[in-house]
């Protein structure tokens, strides 16, 4: 696996190779320089423990959280930070140069192309097609990577379950990817924060964490397992051949170090939050599980009958399809003209045609009953006026 040139790996001095060397025989070198004010007496009351910085987190943090993730998760695999954006950019640094490439899913979120062009960094996209259910163009991946004969694509970015789509990607599809990744020597990037918020699933689907077969970043965090953004805390969790995670880690250690994002505020947090999840988790997925019955009890029920969803396997959000005849602006416009609502329409997400606005399942369920009948308002106003 190659790596950016962007992080500095060069050999220690002979003072911090002699500072190794003494703590190696047990003994700690008297820091004559040491600025850090919990060494002296000097803490605050309320944080009066001694700072200790690590770099991929405090190991109390992360080897609770490798306990509840199970399925083989180890402490030393897992980095803490303060969210899925940021581990987004360690790992534009981690992996490519100024010019390098990334590939990322459309449809798809935006924040992965703003937080690409941040780190110069170019992004490139492969399509998902829709025909009943989301499918992955891996045919598509493949060409991308057998035309880049600069061998500039550092990564593909996965998304599972997608966001808008609320596809996750298929045992088949992962197949491919991993081999496909494996042969073009490129890591795979999986943000899998909307993993456990199955809707109409298809069976079979797996998180990409834990993956042997090639170079493997897996983000998650607590924005979505708690439903809790303001928590900040997200995690990447590294896994593939043994010399590649490695050669990342080692890496990706310097990154994390000239960082240190992980407050000990929000770190003794981590294990009584964890805690929590498994009610979390299930209270959300009640929620969005029981508003999406009622979305399918909402359209069959409208006169109209021209608002339909697609399929959604996962996640929060849903997508509806109204008459490619209604302009996507008009219809949020009309939203905030007549009912004081806005929406996302579907080209903020390059949907590849006219006629999609995303519907979110978290609303309580009277507010989210409403706010379907706001759209359907707003369909049949926009009919009436082509008419």
């Amino acid at each position: 696996m190659r790596f950016s040139h962007r992080v500095d790996i060069s050999e220690p001095n002979p003072i911090a190779i002699a500072e190794h060397a003494m703590r190696a025989r047990g003994a700690t070198p008297i820091a004559l320089n040491d600025s850090n004010p919990t060494h002296h007496g000097l803490a605050p009351d309320l944080l009066p423990e001694p700072y200790a910085a690590d770099p991929r987190g405090q190991r109390y943090a992360r080897e609770a959280l490798a306990a509840y993730l199970g399925g083989g998760a180890r402490a030393d695999d897992l980095y803490l930070l303060s969210s899925t954006s940021q581990a987004y950019a360690w790992l534009m640094k981690l992996l490519c140069d100024t010019g390098d490439a990334v590939l990322a899913p459309k449809p798809g979120y935006p924040l992965i192309e703003s937080i690409a062009r941040l780190e110069c960094v170019e992004p490139r996209f492969y399509q998902l097609r829709f025909d009943g259910s989301w499918t992955i163009d891996t045919a598509q991946i493949e060409q991308l990577l057998c035309d880049d004969t600069g061998h500039r694509i550092r990564a593909l970015i996965v998304i599972n379950p997608n966001n808008p789509t609320g596809s996750y990607v298929k045992p088949g599809e992962r197949e491919q990817l991993v081999a496909l990744c494996h042969a073009y020597d490129v890591a795979i990037i999986a943000d899998e924060v909307f993993f456990d918020y199955a809707l109409e699933p298809f069976d079979g689907n797996r998180r990409f964490a834990g993956e042997r077969g090639v170079l493997t970043f897996a983000l998650d965090g607590f924005s979505k397992t708690l439903a809790a953004p303001h928590a900040k805390v997200g995690w990447i969790r590294v896994s593939g051949p043994g010399d590649d995670v490695r050669e990342a880690t080692r890496r990706l250690d310097v990154i994390a170090d000239d960082f240190l994002p992980m407050s000990e505020l929000v770190a003794r947090a981590v294990p009584p939050m964890l805690a929590t999840a498994p009610d979390q988790l299930q209270r959300v997925r009640a929620r969005t599980q029981g508003n999406l019955r009622r979305l399918h009890e909402l359209l069959r029920a409208d006169t109209l009958g021209v608002v339909d969803v697609l399929r959604a396997e996962g996640g929060w959000n849903v997508l509806l399809r109204f008459p490619s005849v209604i302009d996507e602006n008009e219809l949020v416009l009309s939203l905030i003209e007549h009912a004081g609502a806005s929406g996302q329409p579907g080209y903020f997400f390059d949907m590849p045609s006219n006629g999609y606005l995303a519907l979110s399942l978290l609303a309580e369920p009277e507010r989210f009953a409403s706010n379907v009948r706001l759209v359907l308002g707003a369909v049949a106003r926009a009919l009436d006026v082509s008419d």
